[in-house]
């Protein structure tokens, strides 16, 4: 995974007003914590952090006046009608240091014919892995599956270097059938009468 650079400044002004005067100029309050270390209130390029936020789990390298973190996002706050990023919280991380993160499980292949539906019971998988080295996702074979059949979490390929951090026997994804829906009663007669 490629490392995205951002410069941030480090912010002084703190409460709504301030917090709105940043975002009309286009800057994004947030705020970088981690290792013991006190939390750093900073603003970042708003346009730049969205397009760096298409990428899960990714990894920015952060200039803050004139010092280098590398940080991982941890929680991102969305306008729940416009969209916009408002806030965003950053952990900081070292090379070669282990998180843990969620990353997306995709599925390859068809069904067994018959009908069958395929339930995403987990959309993501808790994995540990070195900061550098993030997986983005995770490709599961769901060629032949039956009705009945499902994927737990130990039966799911990790990339290299990455190990599984939650429950090993949680269901991802199950294989059920489809149902048909039953005439309600009475419904046959019903046009019939003028």
């Amino acid at each position: 995974m490629a490392e995205i650079k951002l410069d941030a400044t480090v912010r002084t002004e703190f409460g709504k007003g301030a917090a709105r005067r940043t975002r009309r100029a286009n800057l994004v309050p947030g705020v970088v914590y981690g290792h013991g270390a006190e939390p750093v209130h900073i603003n970042l390029p708003g346009h730049d952090l969205l397009l760096a936020l298409r990428t899960a789990n990714v990894l920015i390298g952060l200039q803050i006046d004139g010092k280098d973190a590398l940080v991982i996002p941890k929680a991102v706050q969305r306008n729940a009608l416009k969209g916009h990023i408002e806030h965003v919280d950053l952990l900081t991380v070292k090379r070669g240091e282990k998180v843990n993160v969620e990353i997306a499980v995709h599925v390859e292949g068809d069904l067994a014919p018959g009908g069958n539906l395929l339930e995403y019971v987990q959309n993501t998988l808790l994995v540990e892995a070195e900061a550098t080295h993030i997986p983005e996702s995770v490709t599961v074979s769901i060629e032949g599956l039956d009705a009945g059949d499902s994927i737990l979490a130990k039966d799911v390929p990790l990339p290299k270097g990455s190990v599984l951090a939650g429950d090993e026997d949680a269901v991802v994804l199950q294989v059920v059938s489809a149902q048909a829906e039953e005439p309600a009663e009475g419904a046959e007669g019903e046009g019939a009468e003028a």
